[in-house]
């Protein structure tokens, strides 16, 4: 498949979108920071009856205030171990896991222990920031808080982590780690068809997926209108699967310029 500018995109089809997934840093964030473009885009979105899912490998602690706050129909964190969504109307936090809360509780100490050897060996990583806030996997930290790492290294740590037999997932700014067979397509498929009896399957053409980095590369590969922000480029080698279109601006922006494409299409 090649890529294509999101100005190539037809507009039947992105007036046709009944659902926005979409990754959030680098993808909603821009420079670390959400830029209030972004966070217009996604309201705008909302309001004009789409489905809004943020799909994230941030943390539980993370998700919870998102799934409250932000203008989103749910959240998928921790690279698909749950899904939190907020009823405004029940008053109620919905919250489902691909773990019980014993299996959680065993692997959160394979995982540490694993982390730091993986810390000694690979100079310059640091356990992630947001550690505190997770409640499935472990996310070392390459570029966010520590000097910038190269791909390469963080492509190395995640090998590591495999030989382990735990999953691990490379994002523009941590390496994600877990046991567990969840990932961030399943648990979304799941979140969909629960809360919104939307069944992907039969509704992918409806449904873009937004994303940035290789680990939004198996998302690309399964919802044929995925839209990357620009700043994929680079990385576009790392990735057995592309976005079918790319934005001309980077991160936050780029969505922004997304839903602006769609709000349009739509009239």
């Amino acid at each position: 498949m090649s890529l294509l500018p999101l100005s190539h995109a037809p507009r039947e089809t992105l007036a046709g979108f009944t659902a926005v997934l979409s990754d959030i840093d680098d993808t909603l964030t821009l420079h670390g920071r959400l830029p209030a473009v972004a966070y217009g885009a996604l309201e705008r979105l909302h309001r004009a009856g789409l489905k809004i899912i943020a799909v994230t490998g941030r943390p539980a602690g993370w998700c919870d205030l998102i799934a409250r706050q932000w203008p989103v129909d749910g959240v998928v964190g921790e690279n698909g171990a749950f899904y939190f969504r907020y009823d405004d109307q029940a008053k109620k936090m919905f919250r489902v896991y691909s773990q019980s809360a014993e299996v959680r509780a065993a692997n959160a100490q394979r995982l540490k222990a694993i982390s730091l050897r993986i810390l000694k060996e690979f100079p310059g990583t640091a356990i992630a920031s947001d550690q505190a806030y997770r409640e499935i996997d472990v996310a070392i930290d390459f570029c966010e808080d520590v000097p910038p790492l190269p791909l390469a290294t963080a492509q190395k740590i995640a090998d590591a982590f495999a030989e382990e037999g735990a999953t691990a997932k490379v994002s523009s700014i941590h390496v994600n780690a877990w046991f567990g067979d969840h990932d961030k397509l399943s648990m979304s498929k799941k979140l969909l068809s629960e809360a919104f009896d939307i069944r992907v399957e039969d509704d992918i053409e409806k449904i873009a997926y937004c994303g940035d980095s290789p680990n939004d590369s198996p998302m690309f590969g399964f919802f044929p209108n995925g839209i990357g922000m620009a700043n994929v480029m680079p990385l576009i080698k790392l990735m057995p699967h592309l976005p079918r279109y790319v934005t001309q601006a980077e991160g936050g922006t780029g969505f922004a310029e997304f839903a602006d494409a769609v709000l349009h299409a739509r009239g």
